[in-house]
């Protein structure tokens, strides 16, 4: 199948529209983590309610993604990238017209419905639309696009927010989102729907592998979302200044770009891939260790260990999503990637709250960044017990 004649001219517009439509939902995501603190203040909440945004988000995203998959088949790549840049538009503009903290915690459920259909819809149309040789490179680039949406964060929202107020700093890319609506109509072909008479919205029982896969994303969001959401919030407890927090949050989102982009195709290059998913688990270990060495008076290695984070734990998602367009004994790529998504979303939601519980304990932090290394030390034998099953099951 070709793409559009416009988009066969240059065959980067679909990586450019896939790693748009995989970064701008995650948007809200690190703007909560860069934004964190002026947000607690502004709605008089607590820290650990800052948590309930994230959940807000990415409960609804891992709700829906079992028939997001689905609903991408029926509606095809182009609509289903339309409506998932609308979806980011009316949640930001929701951001600044809802008041409180209910207000702002309803508008970010569009961000969930827009998350939910991400993966499906990228997954779908490089799967459709991309040669086999070049479909682990494109799944790195537009996976990358969550982490470049952390630059994005980190290098702009400060200045926004301090000129524009947090909810102006969302504002601002509302007609950016509806721009990427038009193009997506534009740029993508028509075609590569399902008749709705000829599919199922009954949920596919995963496979044991896919159910593997599913708690190790589980993991791996949860990690994530705690780290992010609460990043900034850690930062200014040790003296970081706004500025430096966005910075930090940069930088994690370029070990992420690169991390993504390189660590894809490599992981291909692989046998088996797992292997290497291990290895990404276990190095954010040594990573949370340092960052618990940080002080006022000695910031490296809060700087250290987000760079390191970024760099290794990041790429993970982007390896388990090009393990499922790479061996097709996953099923279908669109209803697969919904799936993962349930895990990876799953973590997303339950991990900030559980974060926020044990911020309340006297140790704050010293007790809830050994939490987070619990959880990866299973993602890591989880790991080995998939590379058994792959194995196991290659005969």
């Amino acid at each position: 199948m070709m793409l559009s004649t416009r988009a066969s001219r240059s065959p980067w517009v679909l990586a450019s529209l896939m790693t748009l439509a995989m970064g701008m939902p995650m948007m809200v995501f690190y703007a909560i983590g860069v934004l964190g603190p002026q947000i607690i203040q502004d709605l008089g909440i607590s820290r650990e309610q800052l948590g309930w945004l994230t959940t807000s988000t990415f409960g609804l995203a891992a709700l829906l993604s079992p028939w997001a998959g689905a609903l991408v088949q029926r509606m095809g790549n182009r609509h289903g990238l339309f409506l998932l840049f609308l979806l980011v538009a009316m949640s930001f503009s929701l951001i600044a017209v809802l008041p409180g903290f209910w207000g702002v915690l309803t508008a970010l459920l569009l961000c969930g419905l827009a998350q939910s259909l991400a993966n499906p819809v990228t997954n779908q149309a490089i799967a459709q639309l991309v040669p086999a040789e070049r479909k682990a490179g494109l799944v790195g680039i537009k996976q990358s696009g969550v982490q470049a949406s952390a630059l994005l964060a980190g290098l702009v929202l400060p200045t926004l927010a301090y000129k524009l107020g947090w909810r102006g700093a969302f504002v601002v890319w509302v007609p950016a989102m509806l721009c990427l609506s038009y193009f997506a109509l534009q740029l993508l072909p028509a075609r590569a729907s399902t008749a709705a008479g000829s599919m199922s919205w009954r949920l596919p029982w995963p496979s044991q592998q896919i159910w593997l896969l599913m708690a190790i994303q589980l993991c791996a969001g949860l990690v994530l979302s705690s780290f992010i959401t609460f990043l900034g919030v850690f930062a200014q407890q040790l003296g970081v200044s706004p500025y430096w927090i966005g910075m930090l949050v940069s930088g994690f989102g370029v070990m992420g770009i690169v991390s993504r982009v390189l660590l894809t195709p490599i992981a291909a290059r692989f046998g088996d891939e797992t292997l290497l998913l291990g290895i990404l688990f276990v190095i954010p270990i040594v990573a949370l260790l340092l960052m618990m060495m940080a002080a006022p008076d000695r910031l490296w290695p809060l700087g250290a260990g987000v760079l390191a984070i970024g760099l290794t734990l990041v790429a993970t998602n982007a390896i388990a999503m090009s393990m499922l367009l790479r061996d097709a004994r996953f099923g279908a790529p669109a209803r697969t990637a919904g799936l993962l998504s349930v895990g990876f979303f799953g973590g997303f939601a339950f991990g900030p709250p559980l974060f926020g519980v044990l911020l309340r304990s006297p140790e704050g932090f010293a007790a809830a960044w050994p939490f987070l290394m619990g959880i990866l030390v299973c993602a890591s034998l989880l790991c080995l017990i998939l590379y058994q099953v792959r194995r196991m099951a290659k005969g």
